[in-house]
């Protein structure tokens, strides 16, 4: 799942309009990030966007496909689609679908249970 310098330096360029963004190292790959959430994965050279049950209609229509890696036995589907390929030509257009990506990651955090503090 490696990432080229190239690519990680396009995307960069692509996310100065969304203060904040920042790339992290994960599995050969990258996790996309605001505000410690992670909302966008890229692997093989491809950016993917946190989709869920309000934006995963919106992704498929656009042509979008799904983030699928090989599981033990069976291929598993995670909750990343991809841009859609007219996006990243269109900065106005690529934000509009990144924001769609970040709402996603912030309802997808904000159902999880707080994490408990240990006890002394």
């Amino acid at each position: 799942m490696a990432v080229s310098a190239e690519y990680r330096d396009y995307l960069e360029e692509l996310f100065q309009p969304l203060p904040g963004v920042q790339f992290r190292r994960m599995f050969g790959g990258l996790g996309v990030f605001l505000d410690g959430v992670m909302f966008g994965l890229v692997a093989h050279e491809r950016l993917y966007f946190k989709v869920d049950d309000a934006t995963k209609a919106r992704f498929a229509a656009a042509g979008a496909e799904p983030f699928v890696y090989a599981g033990k036995g069976k291929p598993i589907e995670m909750s990343y689609w991809t841009a859609p390929d007219e996006t990243l030509d269109d900065p106005d257009a690529f934000l509009a679908w990144a924001r769609l990506g970040v709402e996603a990651s912030r309802r997808a955090a904000a159902k999880k249970p707080a994490k408990r503090k240990p006890k002394a």
